[in-house]
């Protein structure tokens, strides 16, 4: 089984102006990320805009990544539906395609109790072969799981390998990677709390920074695995505001999508009805970007 650990650039989907997913675009990244020297990489997240991708381009971003990819680095696919049954689909899609783990989110609008929320991970860990990480994000879910249900979905559910916590509530990442230490691992959702993240005993980050500066957010995991913690944190208070900005804005696609086009890379417009910067966040981003890269964008 493949290791899944370190920093984990989720990537966006790069789109023309007519706001149609640019194939080119996404080859061309994800090339430039293999470049980089990024652990592994995630499509189909939240910054990829899974949601507002037919399930046809769900699936042709599967084939065509891990196609480019060519097993060089891991891939992470974002399988997440409001049903189980259409996740068992999203999910045997990305296995059936060679991906190295599915990151699963829980139903996002029927707001499922606990048990649902169980019953749901049980089933898509019982027909499928690929590891699967459990997703709790609060903040696009409507639903916050208790410690206690992550912990007895990571003991009983067998492909329940890893569990991203994104709650920004760093007793639920520290509970979770020492109660369920040799069961299953912890990363980090939660851009500003990575390093207390990792001394809690997290394994790695699913970053969108990692977009922006896929090298910096690499160097930073390295050097905190190596013991070099002054570097690592270096490199936290480096790119804190960017992934302040990010956290806070509620833009953190058109964020990132904008970045990608000032950087040269392949970024475009999200989907409509998300919007594009205002000339005052363009702004700071350009500000936060030149800090950054020492290249002035303003």
């Amino acid at each position: 089984m493949t290791t899944i650990r370190g920093a984990y650039p989720v990537l966006i989907t790069p789109m023309t102006k007519e706001q149609e997913v640019d194939w080119g675009g996404v080859k061309n990244n994800v090339n430039y990320f293999v470049d980089q020297g990024v652990a592994g990489i995630v499509i189909n997240g939240s910054t990829g805009e899974f949601v507002s991708l037919t399930k046809e381009e769900k699936y042709q971003m599967v084939e065509v990544v891990m196609k480019e990819i060519n097993g060089r680095i891991p891939v992470i696919v974002g399988t997440a539906a409001e049903t189980t049954k259409e996740t068992v689909e999203n999910t045997k899609q990305a296995e059936a395609n060679g991906a190295d783990c599915a990151l699963i989110i829980n139903s996002y609008y029927c707001k499922p109790k606990e048990e649902e929320i169980y019953f749901h991970y049980k089933e898509v860990s019982k027909v499928v072969n690929m590891p699967i990480m459990l997703y709790n994000n609060p903040f696009t879910s409507g639903v916050d799981m208790s410690t206690e249900l992550m912990l007895r979905i990571g003991r009983d559910c067998e492909k329940v390998t890893h569990i991203k916590e994104s709650s920004g509530d760093i007793r639920k990442a520290r509970d979770l990677a020492r109660q369920g230490h040799g069961e299953f691992e912890v990363f980090c959702g939660s851009e500003e709390l990575v390093m207390e993240s990792y001394f809690v005993g997290a394994t790695g980050w699913i970053s969108v920074a990692g977009n922006i500066v896929p090298q910096l957010v690499t160097d930073m995991f390295n050097h905190f695995q190596k013991g070099e913690l002054e570097k690592a944190w270096t490199i936290n208070d480096q790119i804190l505001p960017l992934c302040a900005f990010l956290e806070g804005s509620g833009k953190y696609v058109q964020i990132v999508k904008r970045a990608m086009d000032l950087l040269g890379l392949a970024g475009g417009p999200a989907r409509f009805p998300r919007l594009g910067l205002t000339q005052e966040e363009d702004q700071k981003l350009k500000e936060i970007l030149t800090k950054l890269t020492a290249v002035s964008l303003v």
